[in-house]
Parts: C-alpha cells; structure tokens; sequence
C-alpha cells in the first residue's frame, strides 16, 4: 500500500531563472522532421544523378548537347517535384508535430503548475501521476511511491516499484502511484530529449512495398552493370564509338528506377499530409502503410464507443443507511490523490470535501479496485469490481442478479466494500491483496454515454472489411451491452479476464479469433490477445487512451492513441487521433488503402516498361549487335508511360482491399505483359531492320559472305535501316505502355484478364490523351526531329498498331487462363479464377 504523496516546495522562480541563464535548463530544440538541406541533399545528391552529371559531361564534350538537356530536364523536373512536395509535408508535420508534445507538472514556490518540459531546470520538483512520462531524469523525493514502465527503454514490460532515493529515467511512464521527483539531467544529458528527437523524427523507414520494389531496384542495377560493363567493352574493341557508347551507357542507367522508390516515399509522406487533414498526426512513417493492411480493429470502450464522460445514476445500500453511504463514497472520491472519471463522477453527484488519509491503494488496471484509509475512521475501504471483490467477499443472490441486471443495461457496476482489518499484502507480481472480513455497502450503477457517430462508424468499418472487437476493463456484459446499443452486432461473443486466465495457449489463440467482446481484461491480456491474432495472420490495429493501453498499443501492428488520453499512450502510438475524432479513424483506413493501390498499380507500370526495355536491349544485342533505343526516344517513352500516367493514376486509386491473401495479383499482372511485350518489341524491331536491310539476315545465317553484304549496303543504309526500326520499336512501346492502363483498371468486361472490372473509364480516356500527345509529336517536324524518331509511312504506323492490338489479345489471353501462374507453380488467387471462367 501507499502512502500519500506530500509535495516539496520546490524552487522559487528566481533560482529557476538563475538556473535558466547559467545554462541548468532543458533547452533541446525539437527537430520534428529533415532540415531543408537534408531534403534537397538526399535527392539531389544521389547514385543515378551522379552517374547521369558524368555522363552529361562525356556527352557536351562529344558535342551531344542536345541530349544533355534531355537528361539535365528529366532530373531537373525529378528533383524540383520531389523537393517541393518534401518541403511542403515538412511544413505540414512540424506544425502539428508538435501538439503531443507532453507537458509537465512542476512545483514553484510550494505551488503546482504545468509547463512546457523545455522551461524544467536542474533541481526542479516534478510530479507524475499514472499515465504521465517522465520527462527528465531525476531521483524520487518526498513519502510518495510509484512503479514505472522502463519498457522503451529496457524492452522488459516488467513494471518496476520507485521510492524515495530510486532513480527514474525520462522515457518510462507511471503506471500507478503517485510521487514527487527532482530534475538532476536535463536538455541534452536527458534521454527523454533524446529519444522525443528519434520518434519526432522524420525517417524513411522501409515498408514492405518498399522492400520489395528495393529488391528489383537492386536486381535491375545488377543488370545495369553487366549492361554498361559489355557496353565499355565494346567501346575499347572499337565495336562502339565513344559518342554511341555514351549514349547507350545514359540509356542503361536510366534502367534504375530510382525514380520510382522516390515516388512512393513521396506519396507516404503526402499521406502522412492527408491524415493530418483528417485531424490525426502520424508519428511514424511507415504508419500509412500499415493503416492499409489492417484487418482487426481492436477498442478500448472508453473514449471509443463512448464519449469518456459517465455519471452516477444510483447507489443501491447493502445493509446500511442511504445518507451514511453517500457521505462514504463522497469522502473518498473527494479525498483521491489522483482522479480518474470513476471519482470525478462520484464527486460530481455526492460533493464533499478532502478528508485526512492515512492509506491509499491507488486503482490499478490488474488488480481492478482501490482502497483508502481515512485517519479518523477505522478500517479500509474498498471500491472496485464486483467479481474481483466477490473473490474474498460473499454476495447474496438478489445482489449478484442486481449486479446482472445492471450490466445487461449496459450499466458499469461497481461495488463499495469495508474492513474493519486492514492488510499490506501483495502478491508475487507486487499487486496488492485485497484485505479479509470484506461486507459489501453499496452497489453503484454508472451511466457511460455513448458517441454520437459510434454507430456509424462501426458501420464504416464493416465497410472497409475490418473487424471490430472490443477489448476493455468493464464487465463484459456491460461491454456487450454498451456494443450493441451502437450497432456492433446482435451475435457478438463476449468474454472475461477470468475466463482467458484459465485457458491454454490454443484455446486462448482461438476464443481471441473468435470472440468480440473481452472484459475485465488486464494490461498484459490485452497484449496477449493482440499476438493471438497476429499468430493468426491478422493485422491488427491496437486503439487505446490509458496507460493500460501501452502493452497492447505497442504490440500492435498500428497502435492509435487519442489526444486526450495519457502520455504514455500518446508517446507510443503511432497514430494520434487530434481532438478525439474516433470518426476520422475509418477514413484513415480508406485514406491508407488508397495510397497503397495506388502506389501498387504504379509500381506495376514501371515494371513492365523497364524490364521490357531491358529484355529488348539483351535480345536486340544478341541478335544483330546492334543497341536499340537512343538517350532522347527512350526519354518520350518514359515520360509518356511512366511519366504522366503514375500522377493520375495515384490520384484516381480507390481504397479497396486487397482481392486476397493467395496467389500474387502483382506478378500475375507484371510477367505475362512483361514477357509478351519484350517479344512483340523485338519482332516489330526485326521486321522493320530487315524490310530496310534485306541481306543482313542472309549474311547472319551464312547464305552470303561478308563481301557481297558489302557491297550491296552501305554504312548509310544500316544507320537508315536502325533509325527506323528504332522508331517502330519505341512506337510499339509506347502504344503498348498505354494499353496497359484500360487493363490495369478494366472499364468494361474486355479488358478483365489481369486486373477485376473496374468500370472506370479515366484510365482510358487518360491513355487516349497521352497517345495524342505522341501522335502530335510524330506529326510535328521540330518535335519528331528533336527527339530523333524517323517519319513513317502511314501503313507502317498502322501495322505497328495493329501489333499492339495482337500483342493486347496475347496477354489478355495469358492473363484470364493463368498460364505463367501455373508454369511457375504460383496459387492461384480466386479473382484470377473468376477471370477463368466469368471475366
């Protein structure tokens, strides 16, 4: 048990501010995101920038001046998006980054005030309360005792017990208990200031879409290397001029989508913007794509489905006068150390003043009850939850239905005890035990008020596909009752604390998969039930505003805390709902899920332009030794199919989930366009090289020798003949390029094969654009000129789209009967059978 905490003075603001001005205080500025040269140095100070300035300069030099703006401007535009897009997220989160910020309770000349933590000085006196941060590092002073959760600092979830001389460490939490402690570290030495620096800070913490477009980039530069590597080679033969070499080499690395691992980083952090919007803060960076992946949403009742405002409907005596009862349960809510809603609506509906007390238990979330002893009266009493206090105390049955009824009403029911004896006894985890002789005095019935938007929300959730379970401290018949009031379900499961604590490991797994409800549950099964469903291949979100959350908050997938919860939780979470709006949460899923398809689908366009690139340049190589694309007609297929589109197209994402767990819709769609792509490009390649350079493919089968190949053409012809199969083979890719968006959003049922029916013709109609574009700069002398693609006839054009057309219904066709998913033994997922047989 616990003595009460008596305040010391403190310092006096003077020799606060003498402190202050020798250099004694907590002054650490906040760096709350990357600086401004941080943003312009990581992106325009990189690998493929810097192999691309090298490049320029070979190139002025050879005199390809032309080619240099080409490239000057793709990376130009590259760096000036992404650095204003950077910069304006970086405004956006320091200004909110900042409202969580905790505050600190400190006591100046014998009074209590709450201040900034920067205004803390050396030997100020601060108090902590449950669910406060410590925010210096300090020593305990004065009769008070608290346990603290070490957890962020140590990694063990062990709550450990301060007293007077005991170290605290900024960085924990209280988690029950009150006391005094004195500032000996700050600003710097502080491992509060710190660790506050790491979690503010804007990182670039690799999400799984990241890792996996990570490994391609690392596979496409391998393959970059091996190019540029025989490339150089060719160059020292003599095989190669320097001039073309140096061309193709700028080709090869444009190979590297760098550009792509840009975008998505971008698009997290406009993200991250978005939420804001929302009125939420993101505190760790790889939160919004989490948020996209969550299938269980697990609540705490409070503050979620109700408003955290519950009042004292009735006292219910048990064997003594209605009056003394009153003045009972007055006196010790008003003689609390530290308030929770329980006493303050006590307080609010039976007033009385603060009484002298000699002992105080204060409420803890695993043993469920508190305890004060009054100096001027005898015993303990006791207030707390029914079934925990029924454990020493015996209840009749007329008590234990008045109870049931209660709770079915969705009523929180506790009960208010005495004992004439009084016990300091605690268990082997440090809990304290509740004392013998226990009689019940009254039954007190609280009324939670529910959210006004509950019900719609858990609507909206539903909507989204994410399972809600409620996972809370209350009774769980009270819960249940409270969950469907706002519309959760009539079938729901509810389940206590109690009941879980008998179960193994199995049973346990499966009643957290199956269950709704979870009451009288204590910190550590909260946690426990998160890892169940995670076992279970769940994803689960962890919502919570009290330090009893932490546990859970932190085994979470996505831990969401309210602004108006405790430090602890806020400190932990990696959401921050600003001004309690539960409503915005379903949004912020939706918002989660967007971002993720959309930077799934974009990622799929770069794919299949670059590997299909890639396999044309090996194949061409291989073939008639000849590179097939120029610095300037790869750039229009670049900007024109993965330059444009990838803006609208993550513009335009909707926030459906993923079709399913089986099977890779990714590769599914990226392999067969890939493959089909690359062979329909180097056929139309072939065909046009040889309708211009008739014996060459004699002379590569042997039917002429090299000296008749001579003299029938001339070093012009070849030139001739490699211009125009080059501009064929870049206008097979970029009808091919744009082809792709109708099949990466289906506007009718004859474009389902790699992606389910969408029914939205933007994708289309945004193709048709970009393809104008292009026509127009075929059909422009200056523009086709520039960009050295060579006038074709009509016919030629025509053939080359009817090409497309073939190569659409090729894919289509590997697409809706999954034959590289079967060839490579990979699942097929239900939507891909769909396509089989209904599309």
């Amino acid at each position: 048990m616990q003595v009460t905490t008596s305040h010391p003075q403190g310092l006096s603001h003077a020799e606060a501010a003498h402190r202050r001005a020798n250099g004694q205080g907590n002054d650490l500025p906040s760096q709350t995101s990357r600086t401004y040269w941080e943003i312009l140095r990581d992106n325009l100070f990189t690998f493929i920038n810097g192999a691309y300035f090298f490049l320029s300069l070979v190139l002025i030099a050879l005199g390809r001046a032309s080619d240099v703006l080409v490239l000057a401007s793709v990376v130009l535009l590259n760096v000036v998006i992404n650095v204003v897009q950077e910069i304006r997220a970086k405004q956006k989160l320091d200004q909110i980054a900042l409202i969580t910020r905790p505050k600190a309770s400190v006591i100046r000349e014998g009074q209590e005030r709450s201040i900034d933590p920067s205004e803390i000085v050396v030997g100020d006196v601060l108090v902590v309360r449950p669910g406060d941060q410590i925010v210096v590092d300090g020593v305990i002073v004065g009769d008070g005792a608290i346990k603290v959760d070490e957890s962020l600092l140590t990694g063990e979830s062990d709550l450990i017990a301060k007293q007077v001389g005991k170290p605290v460490y900024s960085g924990s939490f209280c988690v029950s208990g009150s006391a005094c402690y004195a500032a000996e570290k700050v600003g710097a030495e502080s491992l509060a200031s710190k660790m506050t620096a790491e979690a503010r800070k804007f990182r670039k913490v690799m999400t799984p879409l990241q890792h996996r477009i990570n490994l391609m980039i690392r596979l496409l530069l391998g393959v970059a290397i091996v190019l540029g590597l025989i490339t150089l080679l060719r160059m020292a033969l003599g095989i190669t001029s320097i001039t073309t070499g140096v061309q193709n080499l700028a080709v090869i690395v444009g190979l590297v989508p760098i550009g792509l691992y840009f975008m998505i980083t971008l698009t997290y952090a406009l993200g991250a913007v978005r939420i804001a919007e929302q009125s939420a803060l993101v505190q760790q960076s790889n939160a919004v794509e989490s948020i996209s992946n969550v299938d269980v949403m697990c609540l705490d009742k409070t503050g979620t489905l109700t408003a955290n405002r519950i009042n004292l409907q009735t006292v219910q005596p048990i064997d003594i006068d209605r009056t003394e009862l009153e003045t009972a349960l007055g006196d010790f809510a008003a003689s609390a150390s530290s308030s929770n809603k329980t006493n303050d609506a006590i307080a609010t509906a039976l007033p009385s003043v603060k009484r002298s007390v000699k002992l105080e238990v204060p409420f803890g979330s695993a043993h469920k009850w508190s305890g004060m002893i009054f100096a001027d009266r005898p015993g303990i009493y006791i207030l707390g939850a029914p079934e925990i206090l029924a454990t020493v105390l015996p209840l009749s049955e007329d008590l234990q239905e008045s109870i049931r009824q209660g709770a079915d009403q969705g009523l929180r029911v506790l009960l208010f005890a005495h004992s004439p004896m009084v016990s300091d006894r605690q268990d082997a985890a440090g809990n304290p035990v509740l004392p013998p002789n226990l009689q019940p005095l009254g039954i007190l019935y609280f009324g939670d008020e529910l959210r006004p938007d509950a019900r719609e929300t858990l609507a909206e959730f539903r909507q989204a596909g994410i399972q809600v379970k409620v996972i809370s401290g209350d009774n769980p018949t009270t819960v249940a009752a409270l969950a469907k009031q706002a519309g959760l379900s009539q079938d729901i499961i509810a389940v206590s604390g109690q009941d879980l604590a008998e179960m193994d490991e199995a049973v346990f797994t499966q009643t957290a998969e199956d269950g709704t409800i979870f009451g009288r549950i204590t910190p550590e099964q909260k946690a426990r039930l998160v890892k169940s469903l995670q076992s279970r291949n769940h994803y689960v979100a962890m919502m919570g505003d009290g330090v009893n959350d932490v546990l859970s908050l932190k085994q979470a997938n996505v831990g969401v805390a309210m602004e108006s919860g405790s430090q602890a939780t806020r400190g932990v979470a990696d959401i921050v709902l600003l001004k309690d709006t539960f409503r915005a949460l379903p949004k912020i899923f939706l918002e989660g899920q967007r971002i993720r398809n959309g930077v799934a689908d974009i990622t799929k366009l770069f794919m299949v332009r670059i590997f299909s690139f890639t396999l044309a340049i090996v194949a061409i190589g291989m073939i008639v030794l000849s590179f097939p694309f120029g610095i300037k007609a790869s750039t229009i297929v670049t900007f024109l199919t993965v330059g444009i589109p990838p803006f609208f197209v993550t513009l335009w994402a909707t926030p459906e989930k993923p079709r399913s767990s089986d099977g890779d819709p990714f590769l599914h769609f990226v392999l067969p366009a890939t493959l089909t792509l690359s062979l329909m490009s180097i056929l139309v390649y072939l065909f046009f090289l040889a309708e211009n350079i008739g014996p060459i493919f004699e002379w590569l089968n042997g039917q002429i020798p090299f000296d008749e190949l001579g003299r029938q053409i001339t070093r012009a012809d070849i030139v001739r003949a490699q211009r125009v199969a080059e501009t064929a083979l870049i206008t097979l890719q970029v009808f091919g390029g744009l082809l792709l968006l109708p099949f990466l959003k289906p506007p009718t049922t004859a474009w389902v094969g790699g992606e389910p029916l969408s029914r939205d013709w933007r994708y289309t109609l945004l193709a048709g654009i970009v393809l104008l574009i292009y026509l127009v700069i075929l059909a422009v002398p200056g523009l086709r000129n520039f960009f050295e693609l060579y006038p074709l006839e009509f016919i030629h054009y025509l053939g080359i789209g009817l090409a497309a057309v073939l190569w659409a219904l090729v894919v289509r066709f590997f697409w809706r009967h999954a034959l590289l998913d079967r060839f490579l033994g990979i699942k097929i997922s239900p939507s891909i059978a769909e396509n089989e047989s209904g599309y």
